[in-house]
């Protein structure tokens, strides 16, 4: 007979009510009931008291970059995926600038093997557009597998900048799955950075001025490429990373039902002034801007206009951060502490929402995203607490936080991923039980 838990005196989570205590009922990999007060009896095999703790689903991360495989000095499959359960990430989507890029369907079943053995998360791995590779492989990928293709349009960490106005035509009118974009206008960013060499000659260009370089009119005038394209064909663009408020205001003037956005946990968390003292720590594409961005991005996540946040957790050693707005890697390791970071600025509800049940929607994520009876058992405790973040608190490879020093609100205590706990109190269990997620698209 199977084993049963049962989690009582929790404060149930769900996208669309206030929490409430409650209990839940699963068995093996499977939720099978969830209810309201107390349950009728505490007959199960594994009895858990959670003393008014928080019960959330399970994190879907649609924006990560595990590094592996060719980057793995940076970061593995195996560790990240530690850092994201201790995080409560239970999925995660992996995008494709590696090394090799995953832009061929050999190189998305490398990857797909290499996470069957180590990924303690369940795991997803998007399929990179490149000038040629439509008819070679996105045309014949199976994409009930494949969270969908992402697009470059402005060149970032690995170079798979699509800049031929046939391919972009072709693939926005013949693709069937999402489009996830990357929007940054390279010609407006090449310009900045000619401006910038200009005045400042042979010197290092300081850090402080990445946000003037990658500027808000860069994003803009790409997204609204994006936007034109997938307006003609209908295509289900998902706009990735949105940094500044001015995309917010396009998004004011119209949201069409093809159109889908995500931001990102550091756009909500820092500005331009938190430059001076954490340089290249908070470095990354598309950069991180002002605080009226800051201002208008949380304003837009409030009003229903973002539907997803993901951490967009891009790991580089510490020791190759060093440089100038130019030189310095982009990318900024946070998968494991985003959701402490955003229960201390929204609700759990709008965070499970935007983390969880919103993921699954707009992918087709079968079986996942919220905490009722017949999804998957992806699930997390958390406890109200105020602690110090340190370097040494991370799990990623790369071994540090931009939140060094910093406290948050709020701990993830335990994780469960297909109803094992992978995460408990500090410790991780390295037992294979992910799987990999299955889209209806």
């Amino acid at each position: 007979m199977s084993a049963r838990t049962l989690i009582h005196n929790a404060k149930i989570v769900g996208e669309s009510s206030k929490p409430y205590i409650g209990w839940l009922l699963f068995c093996e990999d499977m939720i099978e009931a969830v209810g309201k007060g107390k349950p009728k009896s505490l007959n199960a095999d594994c009895i858990v008291d959670f003393e008014g703790d928080l019960l959330m689903p399970g994190m879907i991360d649609t924006h990560v970059h595990f590094r592996e495989p060719g980057l793995t000095s940076k970061a593995t499959i195996a560790s990240e995926s530690a850092a994201a359960v201790a995080g409560g990430v239970t999925s995660y989507f992996d995008m494709p600038n590696t090394i090799p890029p995953t832009t061929t369907l050999d190189a998305w079943k490398q990857k797909m093997e290499i996470a069957s053995k180590s990924s303690l998360a369940n795991y997803a791995f998007y399929i990179g557009a490149t000038n040629s590779n439509l008819d070679s492989e996105l045309c014949r990928a199976d994409f009930s597998l494949i969270p969908g293709i992402k697009l470059f349009l402005g060149s970032s960490t690995g170079n798979l900048l699509v800049d031929s106005k046939g391919s972009l035509e072709r693939l926005f009118a013949e693709v069937k799955v999402p489009v996830a974009v990357h929007a940054e206008d390279n010609a407006r960013i090449g310009l900045n950075s000619s401006i910038a060499r200009e005045v400042f000659g042979n010197d290092e260009i300081p850090v402080e001025f990445h946000p003037i370089i990658r500027d808000a009119r860069a994003c803009l005038d790409s997204t609204l490429l994006a936007i034109e394209l997938a307006a003609k064909h209908e295509t289900q663009l998902h706009l990735c990373h949105i940094s500044t408020g001015i995309e917010t205001k396009l998004l004011r003037q119209g949201k069409p039902r093809w159109l889908t956005t995500e931001t990102c946990t550091h756009y909500l968390y820092f500005s331009e002034g938190d430059y001076e003292t954490l340089g290249a720590r908070i470095k990354c594409n598309p950069s991180i801007k002002a605080s009226t961005d800051r201002s208008a991005l949380k304003k837009a996540v409030k009003d229903g206009l973002i539907d997803v946040i993901g951490s967009d957790h891009a790991p580089h050693l510490l020791s190759e951060k060093a440089g100038g707005a130019l030189t310095a890697p982009s990318g900024v390791p946070g998968i494991q502490f985003q959701l402490p970071l955003l229960l201390d600025m929204f609700s759990p509800e709008l965070v499970a929402k935007l983390t969880a049940s919103n993921p699954a929607a707009i992918f087709g994520i079968e079986k996942r995203g919220s905490l009722k009876p017949g999804n998957f058992a992806d699930m997390i405790r958390v406890k109200t607490e105020e602690h110090a973040i340190s370097d040494s608190d991370s799990l990623s490879l790369c071994g540090w936080t931009p939140l060094s020093g910093m406290k948050l609100g709020h701990r993830v205590v335990s994780t469960w991923v297909n109803g094992h706990k992978a995460f408990d109190n500090g410790s991780i269990d390295l037992t294979i039980h992910s799987q990999p997620l299955k889209f209806n698209h």
